[in-house]
């Protein structure tokens, strides 16, 4: 019954309850065939009862957001706000002026070669200045608008403010912040400042989360059957993931024990849910639940045995929009979803345009994962829009690495007696435990598992760091745990490369010991400040 009496019956009462009467009368023949439709359900009552209770469950209602955007902005701010405390106590011994990788030079060289397109290529605030004081600025800045976002307080402006921010240092920061959960924020956040724009609005971009968490989840699993590796075909990548991931935790050492045909069964439940769970998406209510928890429980397990920085936890955040606010009515006492306007014509045409870009990028990145490359123009709009990061590929793991090779920097006063550079979290003492680190990402450890998998020609980076090291750079060597040349400068740095594997049970119990390792050579032979700036300009 409507509210001036009137009563409406047949498909027309179901469009009006999901308020989709408009859809309805505007379409001539699909109100012929919804009306078909209904009478055939309606002969068979009894059977269409079960499927939509099973599917549905014994409510159906239109979708509404409200709970889902509030919960789901205030992890974003806090994200954001991990992000940029972790960027704060590492950006000027990456990319600070006595960094790794100094921006300033970066940015000089880029200016040379791209010319006036370069803001275009390369989309940054450090354009303007890259100073050291500018770039902690920039970072404490982003804590400040992610606390004003977690608060709701000029809460567009300021996710506005952390996606720019955080978009210019990943511009800058090449190899380190490369990451995938790097360029999951920016997609997130980027969609993130167009929510409450309207009520219809607020649904649409709902529902553009879920292409992403589609994306995520879909690429995870295609990627790793697509690039035919053995251990993903066999299911023997678990056997070797423990131990041979970046940054295990404590319960990786743990795992890793569990017995072969659990951790075959444990790899088959990961392709099935990142490949079967992203079609749930767009199933029933029921359906689409049963996919959430079964990809909230693989990103849980995740963060129990690994040091992902904050990936899982924005992850499951995505993964929110796959319930809306009848699932997450339990949460209503908690929150204060805020009303959204009623959308205006331009706002409706901002949001179509909107959302015909994100499916079509979206497209464009699937198809280069599987096919290679996109069909024209989706290709050119792609690689245009690219340095924004808006939309991106994903796909974790593509390759299982089965042996772990771990880098030792090493120092001498003299060329003959050596002392090691201790790193905060990566493997190194054999007696140190696994650590615990995320949400912080320590960026030059983590990078140390991908210079690991080449040599020194071909990370460029590494020899900047033995460079820094040479120099002893206070901003570099703030990002170790210890230096065994306090108060002086080595004569020499080299880097030796070993094979490391969790020890078993007998072995721990017997040295207390978490690793085992054996050398295999040198990394990077012993060099001195003069030969430092030739290697690094990758001469050997």
């Amino acid at each position: 019954m409507r509210r001036d009496g009137s009563v409406a019956s047949g498909a027309r009462a179901v469009f009006e309850s999901l308020g989709r009467h408009k859809l309805y009368e505007s379409s001539r023949p699909l109100a012929l065939l919804s009306e078909a439709s209904y009478r055939f359900i309606a002969r068979h009552r009894n059977l269409f009862y079960w499927i939509t209770r099973l599917a549905f469950g014994t409510r159906i209602e239109p979708e509404r957001f409200a709970i889902a955007q509030w919960i789901f902005l205030r992890l974003l701010a806090a994200v954001y706000v991990v992000a940029f405390v972790s960027l704060a106590v590492q950006a000027l011994g990456l990319m600070g002026s006595r960094g790794i990788q100094p921006v300033g030079d970066f940015l000089a060289r880029l200016s040379a070669d791209f010319g006036p397109i370069r803001y275009l290529a390369l989309p940054s605030v450090f354009w303007l200045a890259a100073t050291d004081r500018i770039l902690e600025g920039a970072a404490l800045a982003g804590i400040a608008f992610g606390v004003l976002a977690f608060f709701g307080r000029l809460e567009r402006l300021a996710l506005a403010a952390c996606w720019a921010l955080y978009l210019s240092f990943c511009s800058v920061a090449q190899e380190f912040l490369s990451f995938q959960w790097d360029s999951l924020l920016l997609e997130a956040g980027f969609l993130a400042i167009f929510f409450g724009c309207s009520r219809s609005g607020q649904r649409a971009i709902a529902w553009l989360y879920r292409w992403l968490a589609f994306r995520l989840y879909f690429l995870s699993g295609y990627v790793k059957l697509g690039s035919r590796d053995p251990s993903w075909r066999n299911l023997t990548a678990l056997q070797y993931h423990f131990h041979t991931q970046p940054l295990p935790t404590v319960l990786a050492w743990y795992a890793d024990k569990l017995p072969p045909a659990m951790l075959r069964a444990a790899t088959f439940a990961t392709l099935a849910i990142e490949l079967v769970a992203p079609f749930l998406i767009f199933a029933p209510r029921r359906l689409r639940h049963a996919g959430a928890f079964s990809t909230l429980l693989l990103q849980l397990l995740i963060l129990l045995t690994g040091n992902y920085a904050f990936f899982n936890v924005l992850t499951m955040a995505v993964t929110l929009f796959l319930f809306d606010d009848h699932a997450l009515n339990w949460a209503r006492a908690f929150v204060r979803p805020p009303k959204a306007p009623p959308a205006s014509r331009p706002a409706r045409l901002g949001l179509a345009l909107l959302t015909a870009l994100l499916l079509a990028l979206g497209a464009t990145r699937i198809f280069e994962t599987v096919e290679g490359g996109a069909p024209e123009p989706l290709h050119s709009l792609g690689r245009a829009l690219a340095p924004f990061q808006i939309v991106n590929p994903y796909g974790l793991f593509a390759v299982m690495t089965t042996t772990r090779t771990e880098i030792i920097v090493e120092g001498s006063d003299d060329g003959e007696r050596w002392q090691a550079y201790q790193f905060r979290y990566k493997p190194g003492p054999l007696d140190r435990a696994p650590r615990w680190v995320q949400p912080h990402q320590p960026r030059l450890d983590w990078q140390m598992w991908f210079a690991a998998l080449g040599n020194y020609r071909s990370n460029p980076w590494f020899v900047g760091l033995a460079l820094r090291l040479l120099q002893g750079s206070p901003d570099v060597l703030g990002l170790l745990e210890r230096n065994p040349f306090s108060g002086r400068r080595p004569m020499y740095v080299r880097a030796e490369a070993y094979d490391y594997r969790f020890t078993d049970w007998q072995t721990r119990r017997r040295t207390g010991n978490w690793w085992e390792r054996r050398p295999l050579g040198e990394y990077l032979p012993a060099i001195g400040l003069r030969e430092a700036p030739l290697k690094a300009g990758g001469t050997p």
